[in-house]
């Protein structure tokens, strides 16, 4: 099973669906991936061919990527960029073509044909999930299929180099990071995945649709995440899971109170959490609401997402911990490369089925992103006697206050103890002598009141001195990026405190 289509069952009941209307299962949907297979090669897009999709949330981008992927390499992009980022992305993925929703008014069409880049249009069906390619004939002879190695679905690093790294992930890497996942979670056919996480995202794409559909269970695709409609979500489609960030999760909880019959009647099985770091009273507290197991995982992108897990009961979950690995081999090693004994903190390192071999066109990125065939996450941790990994810190987000290391994640955990506190989020501040200081943006629970300095001595009491913050700022929300996940760096300049 290292193609997708071997992946996907092809037969069994509901496969991809919709809150408002029902979906299509799976014999409709394995006709739909052979129908776009010959629809791409009669619009002139080979099977070496990168294709960019611009489209909404919901079922119709998750049913294009499935269908797709298997007979190109399929980029999807975030709909909210400007035309200049379009530019960027299309230029770097030499796209052959672009895919946007019929009548689509996106600035990426307009972008895409002053490129010569061919624009192709879908056109949704009754049911969700349905769809055709407008205007695209039929190529003929079915399609040869594509190789497990052969690139499946290429997207861009969000990190801190000023260039995006593209992240080529080949059809048998995300087979293996489904089935991981599956088996993680122990999906099966009678599972219900509540999607609200982005598609043009990694978490979503292959947590909620893949390891969904390669169990041969059913995803329900939302517009987006929505705190105001999640409870109704909830109680209409019934869902057995939902995965989110730890930023959806805490606004859930804040909206729960006031969904108390509908949190009720929920049949959740578990909650799955990943791309951030879950706060241990968060976890908690979802585990009280909702009665149900918070599954803590740690993904990447260059991973095809899971690399860790928290494992389900009645196996161990250690709060604070994203658990032992649960796909890949993972270790912690040393700078130069060598393997760290238990308990000691180092560089996390992974190489397994689901990793990716390197970036696209990057030869300088990928001179320092291996020791030999392990690839460097970039994020600090300890593994214990267990097999089970803390991460400490994302490396270039440890702040070096005149040589002492800090990792903001413990400075956030001691906060977010706090009964005031509903978020926080530790950051680097430039200081004059010392290179870098200390300094916390922190949002306060409803009808709740504290003061810096009182945050400040509540820290003091549990941290050493140099770890304490020197300045906590309120903010109405903590920035974050496009998937929910909190903006750590540059978050200093944001809120003004970087000359």
């Amino acid at each position: 099973m290292d193609t997708l289509d071997e992946l996907i069952p092809s037969a069994g009941g509901a496969a991809i669906g919709a809150p408002d209307r029902a979906g299509i299962d799976y014999p409709r949907l394995h006709a739909q991936i052979d129908a776009v297979g010959r629809q791409l090669r009669g619009a002139g897009v080979g099977a070496d061919s990168r294709v960019a999709m611009v489209l909404p949330n919901g079922p119709a981008m998750a049913s294009a990527f499935v269908c797709m992927a298997p007979w190109c390499a399929v980029a999807p992009l975030n709909p909210a960029y400007k035309a200049d980022e379009f530019d960027f992305y299309l230029g770097d993925l030499d796209a052959a073509a672009l895919v946007v929703e019929e009548g689509s008014s996106s600035a990426a069409v307009a972008v895409a044909r002053a490129r010569g880049v061919a624009v192709l249009e879908i056109r949704e069906g009754e049911r969700a999930g349905a769809f055709a390619l407008v205007g695209a004939a039929p190529g003929g002879d079915d399609p040869a299929r594509r190789a497990g190695a052969a690139v499946a679905l290429i997207l861009h690093t969000s990190g801190t180099t000023s260039r995006p790294k593209m992240v080529p992930l080949s059809q048998a890497n995300l087979c293996a990071s489904a089935r991981n996942i599956a088996a993680t979670l122990r999906l099966a056919p009678g599972d219900r995945c509540l999607n609200v996480m982005p598609l043009f995202h990694i978490h979503g794409l292959v947590a909620p649709v893949l390891a969904s559909l390669g169990a041969g269970a059913e995803v329900v695709c939302t517009p987006g995440f929505d705190a105001l409609r999640f409870f109704a979500w909830l109680d209409g489609v019934a869902p057995t899971w939902y995965s989110a960030v730890p930023t959806m999760h805490q606004a859930i909880l804040a909206r729960a109170p006031r969904n108390r019959e509908a949190v009720r009647r929920n049949r959740l099985r578990f909650i799955r959490s990943s791309s951030a770091s879950l706060p241990a009273p968060v976890m908690e507290e979802l585990e009280g609401v909702f009665d149900a197991p918070v599954i803590e995982a740690y993904a990447m992108t260059e991973a095809a997402h899971q690399m860790c897990s928290n494992p389900l009961p009645p196996a161990v979950r250690k709060p604070g911990c994203v658990g032992p690995a649960a796909g890949p081999e993972v270790a912690i090693m040393d700078p130069e490369g060598a393997r760290l004994p238990i308990g000691s903190e180092g560089e996390i390192v992974i190489r397994g089925g689901n990793v990716c071999r390197g970036y696209l066109n990057n030869p300088e990125a990928n001179a320092t992103a291996f020791h030999g065939d392990w690839f460097r996450t970039g994020d600090q941790g300890v593994m214990d006697a267990d097999g089970y990994v803390r991460i400490t810190g994302r490396l270039k987000e440890i702040i070096n206050r005149g040589g002492e290391k800090i990792a903001p994640l413990e400075v956030d955990e001691i906060l977010q103890a706090h009964v005031a506190v509903q978020q926080v989020c530790t950051f680097a501040m430039p200081h004059a002598r010392l290179g870098e200081d200390v300094a916390a943006a922190v949002v306060l629970a409803e009808g709740a009141a504290a003061t810096a300095r009182e945050l400040r001595d509540f820290a003091a009491e549990r941290l050493a001195d140099f770890k304490t913050p020197r300045r906590i700022v309120f903010v109405d929300e903590i920035p974050k990026g496009p998937t929910g996940k909190i903006q750590r760096i540059g978050l200093a300049k944001a809120l003004g405190l970087e000359s």
